[in-house]
């Protein structure tokens, strides 16, 4: 039951600062522009020095192990994400811009944004190591299939930005000072460390200036759009639940806490970003990613009581 409260504590925390991304973005202390320039302030600098941070740490084959089960974990659920939003989208009867986006926002999540700043909270400098590792294959996957389904053309697929994005170099790079005797200087590692913990912020305060972007019409949309509440279920309760058997192999509770509610965020912003590039429904898309934002406040906390009740 502590370990619970201190969890709801933490959240309220996270929501706060969402709170106030919505008031700024409101009184227009926020502009249109700024969830798109602290998006790439946070995708290219503030994430990569968190990952770099948190990986300067000393080898063990304990570690070791509890990396290969996270990403056993992590391929696990990619792959049944992949089937499950295959066979809803062969049944359901939308239009070909809007069943890729209906895919998408089944398989992807916001593991770089909301699930760092989740983590990180709940876990602190081990969780986000932990992460990082989850994350490899998702990162792998959302900039070759996440294209994939939206250019349905291999030529679509860049393969200098699967492997030159920020995400999967600061990894990279983190894995080599991981796995060797070198460690960053104390000037650069306190400098990593004070621009790194800037991503927890200030992705919540993205999550609150698109929130108060929102018009009425919109949420009668959404309210209106069974499919996009199909998806929101499916990614933010029933995919993570799919993570359930491995409770019954002795995982560690803290590697399955992460796996769990990590594979439960919210769809990804990246798939209206694919949609807009790619021709396919950009606004069907946006709907889909805030409705499972709005909802993840409900279903991460529920996510966590239910591994906690389930592992004790």
């Amino acid at each position: 039951m502590d370990s619970i409260m201190s969890f709801s504590q933490e959240m309220l925390t996270l929501y706060g600062i969402a709170i106030l991304g919505f008031i700024v973005r409101k009184r227009g202390i926020l502009n249109e522009n700024a969830n798109g320039v602290l998006t790439q302030l946070i995708l290219y600098v503030t994430l990569p020095a968190l990952i770099l941070f948190s990986l300067d740490i000393s080898f063990s084959f304990t570690l070791v192990k509890e990396f290969l089960l996270l990403i056993i974990m992590s391929i696990y659920v990619l792959l049944l994400s992949c089937f499950l939003a295959k066979w809803m989208g062969t049944r359901s009867k939308l239009p070909e811009k809007q069943n890729s986006v209906y895919e998408g926002l089944i398989i992807f999540g916001n593991q770089g944004f909301i699930g760092y700043a989740v983590i990180f909270i709940i876990f602190g400098n081990q969780g986000i190591i932990y992460l990082t590792m989850f994350n490899l294959c998702y990162l792998l996957l959302i900039w070759t299939y996440g294209i994939y389904l939206f250019s349905k053309n291999d030529d679509g697929i860049r393969w200098e930005i699967l492997f030159l994005n920020p995400g999967i170099l600061s990894t990279i790079t983190g894995l080599v000072i991981f796995l060797s005797p070198i460690t960053w200087p104390d000037i650069i590692s306190d400098g990593l460390e004070i621009v790194g913990k800037m991503t927890i912020p200030l992705s919540m305060i993205i999550i609150g200036s698109l929130i108060a972007d929102v018009k009425y019409a919109s949420l009668i949309t959404i309210l209106k759009n069974s499919y996009l509440w199909k998806a929101a279920i499916a990614k933010l309760l029933f995919i993570p639940l799919l993570l359930v058997p491995f409770a019954a192999i002795s995982i560690p509770t803290p590697l399955l806490l992460i796996a769990v509610i990590v594979s439960g965020m919210p769809s990804a912003p990246t798939i209206s970003l694919y949609a807009q590039k790619y021709g396919a429904d950009a606004f069907f898309a946006s709907l889909g990613v805030l409705l499972s934002t709005l909802l993840c406040i409900i279903t991460v906390p529920f996510l966590y009581w239910f591994v906690e009740f389930l592992t004790h």
